[in-house]
């Protein structure tokens, strides 16, 4: 990677051969106009999340909904399902809820509303202001689009720059809120670190929960805390199912692990913050991932094979490694 002159402002001049910091690249490549997450097939097959590991996961958030609830003390609730994709987890929750339980679903998306949907759900480009219940993101924060920064061979530390076909170059120096965002939680060592400048999750964070009259938000996502932030960011891609590497040009998801101690400190004001992982999370919510007796495939062998196919389902729900690694951000409003 080398050093480019710019206009200055961190921003390409004019005729630059379409270099661009990440955030702005990012939001073009994924909700731009042909964007990845905005057409019509959505990402089935780029990527697999919990929601589509197991129906297990939207039974969990049933019962974290019915929580909610209850601490609320009602029998009508809003479910707002942020970062949506096709409402597969909105759907999972209504038909989990136990009857007697009215739910208000809002499924929160910037792509068209998908046909074949519950006509319950209420679609719509951001959360609905002042409702009472849980506001559930799966995997939404990661893809907030962010700009990254690089510590050059000096150790100045400057905005990343690319172009459609991924090739990247340095730019200006970080400075104003971003630089103080960096300072405070990922500093940058010696030339060649990297970081990804989490502050617009956590104005997204603050805004998704400050959207709620009362209840409680929870965010999920792969995620690390400011004593082990990963030296050279995490930024990645995901195309037809594999890994690959970030490539801004529409045809793949763009993704990065959030910063979740800076989405939690940007609410803490709302009320209590808990962070946990997905393991300890699901567990409590009577996802455990624990083989059945063996007895029952005596006494009933068909619900023995169901019992154990769910046992299956939720191991790998909790898997240390895999989907039990991701962070739970809970915020009681």
């Amino acid at each position: 990677m080398t050093d480019d002159v710019t206009d200055g402002t961190g921003r390409p001049p004019e005729g630059a051969a379409g270099w661009r910091g990440w955030r702005e690249a990012t939001e073009r490549a994924l909700y731009g106009p042909g964007g990845f997450f905005l057409r019509p097939e959505g990402p089935v097959g780029h990527f697999r999340t919990s929601v589509h590991a197991s129906p297990l996961f939207a039974a969990a958030v049933a019962r974290l909904l019915v929580e909610t609830a209850e601490e609320l003390d009602t029998d009508e609730v809003a479910l707002v399902d942020v970062g949506a994709g096709r409402g597969e987890l909105t759907a999972g929750v209504l038909a989990a809820v136990p009857a007697g339980l009215r739910v208000r679903a809002y499924a929160v998306e910037r792509a068209a509303r998908p046909a074949g949907l519950d006509a319950r759900v209420e679609w719509t480009g951001r959360p609905p202001e002042g409702v009472r219940g849980l506001l559930f993101a799966n995997e939404w924060l990661d893809n907030v689009p962010v700009d990254v920064a690089e510590a050059d061979e000096d150790g100045t530390v400057r905005y990343v720059q690319v172009r459609a076909d991924g090739t990247e170059r340095l730019g200006d120096p970080v400075a104003g809120p971003d630089a103080a965002w960096l300072a405070r939680w990922w500093p940058l060592g010696g030339p060649g670190e990297r970081a990804e400048i989490g502050r617009p999750r956590d104005e997204a964070w603050a805004a998704a929960v400050g959207s709620l009259a009362a209840g409680r938000a929870v965010a999920v996502d792969y995620g690390h805390l400011r004593d082990s932030r990963p030296p050279f960011g995490t930024l990645t891609g995901f195309r037809a199912g594999r890994e690959v590497a970030p490539v801004p040009d529409g045809a793949g998801d763009l993704t990065s692990h959030v910063a979740l101690d800076a989405c939690a400190a940007a609410v803490r004001a709302r009320g209590p913050v808990e962070l946990t992982t997905q393991r300890e999370a699901l567990r409590r919510l009577g996802v455990s991932g624990a083989r059945p007796p063996l007895a029952l495939a005596s006494t009933d062998p068909a619900a023995y094979v169901r019992a154990l196919a769910g046992a299956g389902e939720a191991a790998e729900l909790t898997a240390r490694g895999g989907l039990g690694d991701f962070l739970w951000l809970s915020q009681r409003v």
